[in-house]
């Protein structure tokens, strides 16, 4: 039988576990994560591994990136589950802590982030998100001291608003994009496609063939804003509501018109039924 990792809740139990990794001059590699863990997230644990010889993975749903009206309540909990998904691979803690270790009764700063939090793709439509992620995020690095923290792709702002984050704050740690695991029709796995019914699951993958279709236009000296407005509306056709579709600077996030402002990335949110994807990929 597979073993498990070990758990911790309490900042003391970590501590103490990541200095005996120190003490003995381990690399350590996180991968920060909210659980209902998918092959996406396994994904990660692997890179992490290739990367250090010891693996923390942190299970934690963030209150502080959900709005009001937001799934918190409703957001996938399977810890279980997650357990049993990283038996065996060389995971060797599981930070775990409950709402009340990781923001006490008291608990009064957040990280407010710019920069490529303020670029308005998701920061636009979920304008508390990235200070909730920027905060957990930071006390993440903090507690459990890595040398590398791995992040999915798909969430691409995100990593970047996290790489900027680590970056101004000084912290050492060296932030690892690494790239979207999708379902064999090319829908990026996340936690959320568990919310889709059968027949929006059956239209999902329309993002990435919109994305890849868009992409080949532009790279071949198509108009970027012609080919958005096509792909906005093939999207809205397969019956989704679109937040944004963007060509964006790969590193800055700011627009780009052309291919050669690039490197770019193209960038969409839209909701099918109650659920909201994102996805994106390169030029």
């Amino acid at each position: 039988m597979a073993r498990r990792p070990r758990v911790m809740r309490t900042v003391s139990a970590l501590r103490r576990a990541v200095g005996e990794f120190r003490k003995s001059r381990q690399r350590i590699a996180l991968v920060p994560t909210m659980g209902a863990l998918h092959a996406g997230h396994l994904a990660l644990v692997r890179a992490a591994r290739r990367r250090a010889s010891r693996v923390l993975v942190s299970i934690f749903v963030n209150p502080a990136q959900f709005a009001p009206h937001e799934d918190l309540a409703t957001y996938p909990r399977t810890f279980d589950a997650d357990l049993e998904a990283l038996a065996g691979l060389g995971v060797d803690l599981v930070w775990a802590p409950p709402v009340d270790v990781m923001y006490s009764p008291d608990f009064a700063t957040r990280i407010v982030p710019e920069g490529p939090a303020k670029v308005g793709l998701e920061d636009k439509f979920r304008p508390h998100f990235f200070t909730g992620v920027a905060t957990v995020v930071g006390k993440l690095l903090i507690q459990c001291q890595p040398d590398f923290a791995m992040f999915g792709e798909k969430d691409y702002q995100q990593l970047k608003v996290v790489a900027r984050v680590a970056k101004d704050l000084d912290l050492p740690v060296k932030i690892i994009g690494v790239p979207t695991v999708r379902e064999p029709d090319g829908l990026a796995m996340s936690s959320r496609n568990a919310y889709l019914s059968q027949s929006a699951r059956a239209a999902a993958p329309m993002l990435h063939r919109v994305l890849e279709d868009c992409a080949g236009k532009i790279a071949q000296g198509a108009l970027i804003a012609r080919v958005l407005d096509e792909g906005g509306a093939a999207i809205e056709r397969a019956g989704f509501t679109l937040d944004y579709l963007e060509a964006r600077h790969a590193e800055t996030l700011q627009p780009v018109e052309a291919a050669d402002d690039g490197p770019v990335r193209l960038l969409v949110a839209a909701r099918i039924g109650k659920t909201r994807l994102i996805d994106n990929i390169g030029v």
